[in-house]
């Protein structure tokens, strides 16, 4: 990659105006706030960038050293490796300098229903959202379900949980869509494979300030909660349903036995889905762009399937194949292809970027 001596001047200069105004002791509030989250994120692309100047310097005296008759062995050894390693340390600052989906730092919402396959559907949702949890306790994040309808045979027909962390955004997103499973049902007497399906959705989670909702766009209707849960559930008119006037999004939530919890709940799953609608219609207008993502980002996309009989997992997008279907579900082997789909986006946005 050839990033202009120029460029790397520029990283340079301004993060050293940014650590400046962080020492001069002047910041107060959100303008601390502001510089310390610019620091975070320019620190691991300026340390790159310093790297880059150093071996590009050291290959200019190297260069010189090959006219020196005593020094030229030695000179040819140690060119011979920055032309290895350079090449490879501007190709991770040019995906350093990569625009940021400015929720990547953000926790996320985690949704998953069951689709196609009825009880066999519900089991593999249940099954997705242990593969998550235990993904989430790998990566030192917390999952805390919001609502869910568990399935009498097991699994969940819907369950809906925050996703809490560092970056935990970047790393899920290209979780979303229909998740396939191939498997014999425990229900299946003569040994036949079933297909079934769960859609994933992962939204990033807002801040208040990203959504406003008046009051005024709001239908709230409280009733009797219904369905398992317990007799105490079905006691108060302790359920909540949130009607979005001007979108027409619906949100039920009747978890809790507080009408304010599951009000309050409901307005996060509303305020979330809300934020996720206002950034579909921002990268709408950005069609060219979203081209060079992995994936269409649309929920209804097929992304993955699970064939139990062969032990695999596939990834349609990138056409990646695992034999490693038992440590993905525990997942310990998530973390395989979701490097894989970050590696491969960088490269696409870096390919359009240089087209």
């Amino acid at each position: 990659m050839n990033i202009p001596a120029e460029r790397l001047d520029q990283i340079a200069n301004r993060f050293a105006e940014i650590e400046a105004r962080l020492a001069s002791g002047t910041l107060e509030g959100e303008e601390f706030v502001q510089a310390s989250r610019d620091y975070a994120e320019l620190e691991p692309v300026a340390k790159l960038a310093g790297e880059v100047r150093a071996m590009r310097a050291e290959r200019e005296e190297l260069g010189a050293m090959l006219s020196d008759p005593e020094m030229k062995a030695l000179a040819e050894e140690d060119l011979a490796r920055i032309r290895e390693e350079l090449p490879q340390k501007e190709r991770a600052l040019a995906v350093a300098m990569l625009p940021r989906d400015s929720a990547d730092a953000r926790p996320a919402m985690l949704e998953i229903r069951a689709g196609t396959g009825g009880d066999e559907a519900a089991l593999f949702a249940g099954d997705l959202y242990r593969m998550y949890e235990k993904f989430a306790a790998e990566q030192g994040w917390r999952v805390e379900p919001v609502s869910m309808n568990a399935a009498e045979v097991g699994g969940f027909k819907e369950i809906v949980a925050n996703v809490t962390g560092q970056g935990v955004f970047a790393k899920m997103k290209f979780e979303s869509g229909v998740h396939r499973v191939q498997r014999v049902p425990v229900t299946e007497s003569g040994g036949r494979i079933h297909t079934s399906a769960a859609t994933v959705a992962v939204l990033p989670a807002p801040e208040e300030v990203d959504v406003a909702i008046d009051d005024g766009d709001l239908k709230i209707d409280i009733y009797r909660a219904s369905g398992a849960g317990g007799q105490h559930v079905n006691t108060t008119d302790s359920a909540v349903r949130l009607t979005h006037i001007p979108t027409g999004l619906v949100v039920i939530q009747q978890d809790e036995r507080s009408q304010h919890k599951n009000r309050a709940k409901a307005m996060q799953v509303l305020r979330t889905r809300l934020y996720d609608l206002k950034r579909a219609e921002a990268q709408g207008a950005e069609a060219e762009a979203r081209k060079a993502m992995v994936g269409s980002g649309d929920r209804s996309e097929r992304i993955r399937t699970y064939n139990f009989p062969q032990g695999r997992v596939t990834d349609h997008r990138i056409g990646l194949t695992l034999h490693k279907l038992p440590e993905i579900l525990e997942g310990t082997g998530l973390s395989e292809l979701v490097d894989a789909l970050i590696a491969e986006d960088e490269a696409k946005r870096l390919a359009a970027l240089s087209a």
